[in-house]
């Protein structure tokens, strides 16, 4: 039978770990690190029932896929439940789901002390943004993650004080508090091998595809128990009418919940660029000097290069702002770059940005353009087949060779063999990227 065990859960001021141990079958989705989180606020008071819902919320789905069981000694009884719920959402979401149980030693119902405080996942970006703009009378608490998008590795520490920077920095100058979670989420699982599995049966990758829902709201349950959160939000990407396949959705993250605390899924009723509409009213009302960070490439500000960069600075023209005012370096002239590089490819875009692009047509047939270069470009966007500009071509062979070895070799020829993998697959990417 597929299993997976938690187990050796050990907790010091601030830091908690804990082992994985899998039945033979699923060895090959974990590494062989500890799970570990880190918070900014004691939690060797914290419930051993809450402790074990960060690890709980990233094996899980790795165990539903496999029709595996999940075993550990002391789970909080609301997250059980909630977990029952979750499983049930995703599983309507992807076939290749199974399932499975969790079996605990013992269920807790802690009694926690929350003071209403409200938290808010918050990167700088304009879901988030929006969000806190939404509810910034009731003074959310800002909590950045170190795990996902900014790694462990030391290679990562600049990106990650970049936005320890920006996320303290925002939060001082509204007179709210900060809060900062760092974990190996990501690199105790062997994200690669889950790919290799599951990546035909998802558009994104296996966490944003997924995992992120559960996996980022469960991580801040030790932080939110210690903190007396009664709420927890994280922001909308997509937003009514887009039924995208997604790990983050409000029929995921509204059921996820445990003692004291409960989470939501906030602003799916406005679209992006909506979403953009209430932060220019904030801007023009309370903060005109407002920056985001949105690049796909930096963290230490915005390119003002990649699609998304060009896609939200084309999003706050149509919202009345100047985008160079809030971060993005753009001019008339980038119009017509934007329009080269939508046409030739230059970019990997999915339905995700479709929809986004869809929802800016839409805005921009409304609006008067406001320089010539602008009418071109809506012009354009007027008239293009948005499906064309979607990447739809199968990933090229090699990888599909590599991804198909590691699927069917033995856990031991593949621990032996991974490195190697690893290494052609980047030679690979690093030589059709020169092309």
């Amino acid at each position: 039978m597929s299993s997976i065990l938690i187990d050796d859960l050990s907790v010091d001021e601030r830091t908690f770990e804990c082992s994985v141990r899998t039945s033979s079958d699923l060895e090959r989705f974990f590494t062989d690190e500890p799970f570990q989180a880190s918070y900014d606020v004691p939690i060797a008071d914290v419930p051993d029932g809450i402790l074990a819902i960060p690890v709980l919320a990233h094996v899980c789905p790795v165990a539903w896929a496999n029709g595996a069981d999940v075993y550990v000694d002391e789970v909080d009884a609301t997250f059980a439940r909630a977990l029952e719920d979750v499983e049930a959402s995703l599983c309507s979401m992807y076939d290749f789901l199974e399932g499975g149980d969790l079996y605990a030693r013992r269920t807790v119902e802690p009694d926690p002390e929350p003071d209403g405080e409200r938290g808010l996942l918050f990167t700088g970006g304009v879901d988030s943004t929006c969000s806190y703009v939404r509810h910034r009378d009731e003074s959310p608490t800002l909590i950045g993650i170190r795990g996902w998008t900014i790694t462990p590795d030391a290679a990562d520490d600049d990106k990650w004080a970049a936005l320890r920077e920006r996320v303290s920095g925002f939060a001082d100058d509204r007179d709210c508090d900060a809060a900062f979670v760092e974990s190996n989420m990501l690199s105790f699982l062997d994200h690669p091998m889950l790919l290799a599995h599951y990546k035909r049966h998802v558009d994104g990758g296996w966490y944003s595809s997924v995992g992120h829902g559960l996996g980022l709201l469960g991580l801040c349950a030790p932080l939110a128990y210690a903190r007396g959160m009664a709420d927890l939000s994280v922001a909308a990407t997509h937003w009514d009418g887009i039924d995208l396949e997604w790990g983050s959705r409000p029929d995921i993250d509204e059921r996820v919940r445990w003692a004291g605390t409960r989470c939501h899924h906030d602003a799916y009723e406005l679209t992006r660029q909506e979403r953009l509409d209430v932060i220019a009213d904030y801007v023009r009302t309370e903060n005109p000097g407002l920056q985001l960070q949105t690049c796909n490439d930096r963290m230490d500000g915005n390119c003002g290069e990649c699609e998304k960069c060009y896609r939200t600075a084309v999003g706050l023209r149509l919202a009345g702002l100047e985008p160079t005012d809030h971060g993005y370096p753009f001019t008339d002239a980038d119009y017509r770059r934007l329009r080269r590089s939508l046409e030739r490819g230059d970019w990997v875009l999915g339905q995700d940005e479709r929809h986004m692009w869809a929802d800016i047509r839409e805005r921009a047939r409304e609006t008067e353009p406001a320089s010539p270069a602008e009418r071109a470009f809506f012009e354009w966007l007027d008239g293009v087949e948005l499906d064309d500009l979607i990447t739809t071509a199968e990933p090229p062979l090699s990888d599909r060779l590599l991804r198909a070895g590691a699927r069917n070799a033995p856990a031991p020829v593949y621990n032996a063999a991974y490195p190697v993998w690893t290494t052609a697959k980047a030679g690979l990417r690093l030589v059709r990227s020169d092309r």
